[in-house]
């Protein structure tokens, strides 16, 4: 009796540690978009939106009326799979309605798609909304929405409304989340579920977009937000493209790093949505992305920027290097292939296999042939071509070339400007490289089916990049 009375405590501590995780577990992975200061990273009429007292506050007066729905934007980037968690309040009259817009669209400065509706009088808050689509209330609280491909809806009722709202204070600071993980969307206020929709609805489901705060018009009101946190999903049935446009440099018409990158992902995600391919594609312009989840989830970047000791990569070298051990592919285009001599050129050796050395590379113009391309996922669908380019030659390889698979090769004409020199006779052109690489630093089971590629961003642009990706084979 005394050995099981021993026992039975110590069974019970070990259950309490199995069931009740820390709040600090249950955070991991979350990462802050409101410093609790500033606008930074939000964009909005600030004639609407301040910050107070460590929350975002969207208001109107009667001396300062909205007289149609403003949104306050999430600019640091989009969103696709992830829960968003944060606090709100709410107060005014029984009119005073806002809402939290995700994976929307921006027409005309009003962000359209998906809604966690919140209002005061408790009619709609908890409920998931499609604003201004025309398909409206989704579910509205203590519903569960399957909507198939034609759009037809099945409603069933897990929760009552009524008892739902309950649980929601009044004039006081509320928990929100909102999970979306591909078609599925949960939605849940002080822990409760209010709101559950799978849409396979075609041309209306949306996978990904932006991030808003809603100011509903009508009578004054105050809506407050604060503790915005944000966690990226891997992406079920989807590989994620992540571009990273660097800054102006060589004026406009050349070297157009956000706009290559912008017509880029507008093509792939038209092609998702058009034809089923299974990309997602978003876009990072500037220096650095200012969104601390920007590489959360990626599966592949894409680099279009300036290079050599300019080159934004070289600046976060140890935290990329991060990124790539995990398995993530990273494609160069053009000028974005140079970085300098030592530890940056090594990371880019080991990462994709080469890259252009200053004052050992060189990049002459001249009309490059070729007649024979080989078999490679990077070559389907292309046939022999000639151009005339800037190619980049002389690259810095690996010794003996290890993992790196040669696809464009060609010779410059010994009149061409920097197409010879002492220490480049007879080197062969890589102007297009894909690499099967596997990285020392990386286990051999984590590489073995990763194809590396190549991308290229427009005639005037082509065939300059070196790259890894693991969405190689869907680049034709």
């Amino acid at each position: 009796m005394t050995s099981m009375c021993l026992r039975l405590p110590l069974l019970l501590s070990l259950m309490l540690v199995c069931v009740c995780p820390l709040r600090g577990d249950d955070e991991r992975g979350f990462k802050p978009l409101f410093d609790g200061e500033s606008l930074n990273g939000w964009k909005g009429d600030e004639n609407f939106w301040t910050v107070a007292d460590g929350a975002i506050v969207g208001e109107s007066t009667a001396e300062n009326p909205c007289k149609q729905n403003t949104f306050l934007v999430w600019d640091a980037g989009e969103v696709d799979d992830f829960e968003l968690r944060l606090q709100f309040r709410i107060t005014g009259s029984d009119q005073a309605n806002s809402g939290i817009q995700f994976r929307g669209n921006d027409e005309d400065g009003h962000i359209v798609g998906y809604q966690a509706d919140i209002d005061r009088a408790g009619q709609w808050v908890g409920a998931l909304y499609d604003e201004k689509t025309g398909r409206q209330v989704l579910a509205t609280r203590g519903q569960k929405t399957v909507i198939d491909a034609d759009g037809q809806r099945d409603v069933s009722e897990f929760a009552s409304a009524e008892e739902l709202f309950k649980s929601v204070k009044q004039d006081d600071w509320n928990d929100y989340s909102i999970a979306a993980r591909g078609d599925h969307i949960t939605l849940a206020i002080n822990g409760h579920k209010t709101a559950e929709v799978i849409d396979d609805q075609k041309g209306e489901q949306d996978v990904i977009g932006q991030l808003a705060l809603q100011l509903h018009s009508g009578p004054p009101m105050k809506i407050e937000f604060r503790n915005i946190r944000l966690k990226r999903f891997p992406l079920e049935n989807l590989k994620k493209i992540v571009f990273l446009a660097g800054t102006r440099s060589h004026g406009y018409g050349a070297h157009e790093h956000r706009a290559g990158c912008l017509l880029m992902a507008k093509r792939l995600n038209a092609a998702r949505e058009q034809h089923g391919l299974p990309v997602i594609a978003t876009v990072y312009s500037g220096r650095w992305p200012t969104d601390p989840t920007a590489f959360d989830n990626a599966d592949t970047v894409v680099s279009y920027c300036d290079g050599g000791g300019n080159h934004p990569i070289n600046e976060h070298l140890e935290d990329f290097d991060n990124l790539m051990k995990k398995g993530v592919g990273l494609v160069c285009i053009h000028y974005a292939v140079e970085t300098t001599k030592g530890e940056a050129g090594d990371h880019f050796l080991d990462w994709i296999g080469g890259y252009f050395e200053p004052h050992w590379s060189v990049n002459p113009h001249w009309t490059a042939n070729f007649d024979e391309l080989p078999t490679h996922p990077i070559t389907r669908g292309v046939e022999p071509f000639e151009i005339n380019d800037e190619w980049y030659y002389h690259m810095r390889f690996r010794p003996e070339m290890e993992g790196v698979t040669p696809i464009l090769t060609d010779l410059p004409p010994r009149e061409s400007p920097n197409g010879k020199t002492d220490r480049t006779p007879e080197i062969p052109l890589f102007g297009m490289l894909s690499c099967n690489v596997r990285s020392p630093s990386m286990s051999p089971g984590r590489m073995n089916d990763r194809t590396a590629a190549v991308a290229s961003a427009s005639p005037a642009d082509t065939f300059t990049a070196t790259g890894r990706t693991t969405v190689s084979e869907s680049w034709s």
